[in-house]
């Protein structure tokens, strides 16, 4: 009698599909314009990521909300700065949604090596654009399906774009593992507006 497990037996293999309200779009840029982003990066105030005292491997420059230090987002003050105002328009048209629901913006700075853990952005978050610059990276996705995962990857190419919104930021987590070349993004993010205060 055989004891190699049929093919009944093997555990499901992890689905792959695309999450809804994933949209990606290649080229959203052009090179010129990237090179002239990359350029302007450089008189950021970049600080390092630190998130509830957890220090990342990357670099991040914040504007119109930031996290505080209990990790809620807060108005900044600071406006998202003219030089990403056309980026931001591209975005917004990609999108379809309003310009000025965006009400965050972050610039961030990976070195070679560095990456994100799978995480889930949380409220007041709603829809979440990101645009890719200088390098690649693959963007990975990720959702609990019974005894397996529902799993995309995207791998995301230079001066191009992704949303999330619905419930591919809500109900899917995403990565992106180490990357081998420096790399910048740009992410614009809508928020809920907060209930008022009586």
């Amino acid at each position: 009698m055989s004891i190699q497990p049929s093919l009944f037996d093997l555990p499901p293999a992890p689905r792959r599909t695309t999450p809804q309200g994933f949209a990606y779009q290649p080229d959203l840029i052009g090179p010129a314009e990237e090179r002239d982003l990359v350029r302007r990066f450089e008189g950021l105030d970049f600080k390092p990521y630190e998130h509830l005292g957890y220090l990342g491997n990357r670099r991040v420059a914040s504007f119109g909300w930031r996290r505080d230090d209990s990790g809620q987002m807060i108005e900044t003050g600071e406006p998202i700065p003219d030089f990403l105002c056309p980026l931001l328009d591209k975005v917004a048209a990609f999108t379809g949604l309003a310009r000025e629901s965006f009400r965050h913006a972050l610039v961030t700075e990976y070195p070679p090596g560095a990456g994100i853990g799978w995480h889930r952005d949380r409220p007041p978050a709603v829809a979440i654009a990101g645009v890719s610059l200088v390098s690649p990276c693959s963007f990975r996705l990720r959702r609990k399906a019974g005894d397996t995962w529902d799993r995309a990857t995207i791998e995301a190419q230079p001066r191009s774009a992704y949303l999330m919104s619905g419930p591919a930021r809500s109900d899917w987590q995403h990565s992106i593992p180490p990357v081998e070349a420096l790399r910048y993004s740009v992410t614009f993010r809508t928020m809920r507006a907060p209930r008022p205060s009586y």
